[in-house]
């Protein structure tokens, strides 16, 4: 198995004690989501923070999105996959309780949609992540929300509308439908049948988590990544 980026303490360090300073608003997102450069005894990063207080109320979501952004990444980590950006929550941001994700660094034109067609070295990355969103249950998976970093590696991004108890799995990443899951990603979500982390259940809700784990045990007895019977199960806009 390819693994996947190995968090730095450097990173956590920088995410959860630097001074966070906000540079600049990202206005592609229908919430508030800032750039931010991060500090910390002489080294800075950028990092990219989404504050509670900027959610926009849904009605199939609860406030605190950001919970659900750190959700992700602790789970990819607990998978070993390194998916995510290293994610943190931040009580003491400018804008109040949020989540601060590690910037990636990468051609930002590219998304999922280029990366499948003209990188077939990269279809494997690919068809894992769609393996994390049934997990997941991302609801959101836009071909823009795939990112390939500088190192080359590839990243999802956006993961507040994930994990919710009813089943909303919205993605793009369908041409992988109905391939068999690999024995090695079997078993790395094999624990999850029974026992979801601490560090993830922590930011769910108790139904979530059980519905996690009822997804992870169809994924075990299928052994298939998810077909969509419907056509219907796409984010808006695509990109």
């Amino acid at each position: 198995m390819r693994m996947g980026h190995a968090v730095s303490a450097r990173e956590l360090t920088l995410l959860t004690d630097g001074r966070v300073e906000l540079l600049g608003r990202i206005m592609s997102g229908s919430n508030a989501t800032f750039l931010a450069e991060v500090s910390c005894e002489g080294d800075s990063a950028w990092a990219v923070y989404k504050p509670e207080a900027g959610e926009r109320p849904l009605v199939d979501f609860d406030a605190g999105l950001y919970r659900r952004e750190c959700a992700a990444f602790q789970l990819s980590e607990a998978l070993g996959w390194g998916m995510v950006p290293p994610t943190v929550v931040r009580t003491d941001a400018p804008l109040g309780v949020g989540s601060l994700q590690w910037f990636i660094e990468g051609d930002h034109q590219e998304h999922y949609f280029t990366l499948y067609a003209d990188a077939p070295e990269t279809h494997d990355d690919l068809a894992r992540m769609a393996l994390f969103d049934y997990v997941a249950n991302n609801t959101d998976r836009k071909s823009g929300h795939v990112l390939r970093g500088t190192d080359g590696r590839i990243w999802g991004i956006d993961h507040g509308l994930c994990f919710s108890a009813a089943f909303k799995l919205r993605t793009v990443i369908w041409d992988f439908a109905g391939d068999p899951i690999p024995d090695h990603l079997l078993e790395d979500i094999r624990p999850l049948a029974g026992a979801v982390p601490a560090e993830v259940a922590g930011l769910l809700h108790p139904a979530e988590v059980a519905a996690l784990q009822r997804r992870v045990q169809h994924l075990l007895r299928d052994m298939v990544l998810p077909v969509d019977h419907t056509g219907m199960r796409y984010p808006w806009p695509l990109v």
